[in-house]
């Protein structure tokens, strides 16, 4: 009797499979794009870009290293760690690790924005690499608001 007075105290919440799988999805991509410019960054080997001929243009611009760390290597750490706490929310079913995971997408859609207006305004060059990571960020950024909202929905 006690141990069900326990659980019906604190709020019950599903969180939809399919809201998992996608976060796992759209950052696994987004690692493997990310992880791609990092390592031809390394490699210095040029980037084919088959629709826009503007990726090593950006790229290689001042603007793809910060700190001597390259921006894409930032993004690939970025898409690895949300990841890594999707795989443990899916392995200890803890909800406050996917709703810090909520918390921490606005980081890469308003990085992803930073980078887009460099790419159209300042380098005036595009990178379609550059662009999947973006949609990607917003992505999940999306993703995020749906499950704060889907928590909200939830405790009421």
């Amino acid at each position: 009797m006690m141990s069900s007075e326990l659980s019906s105290s604190k709020p019950q919440t599903q969180i939809p499979k399919w809201l998992v799988w996608c976060f796992a999805t759209a950052s696994f991509i987004g690692f493997l794009d990310a992880t791609y410019l990092t390592v031809k960054h390394y490699l210095g080997t040029p980037i084919t870009c088959s629709v826009f001929a503007d990726c090593e243009k950006v790229t290689s611009s001042q603007y793809a290293v910060i700190g001597g760390i390259p921006v894409a290597l930032l993004g690939a750490c970025y898409y690895l760690f949300i990841f890594i706490l999707v795989i443990a929310y899916v392995d200890t079913k803890k909800d406050h690790i996917l709703y810090a995971i909520a918390r921490i997408t606005p980081v890469g859609f308003l990085a992803s924005l930073w980078f887009i207006y460099l790419q159209l305004f300042v380098i005036q060059a595009i990178c379609l690499y550059c662009i999947f990571s973006a949609f990607t960020s917003t992505i999940l950024f999306g993703l995020g608001i749906i499950l704060l909202k889907f928590k909200d929905k939830a405790l009421i």
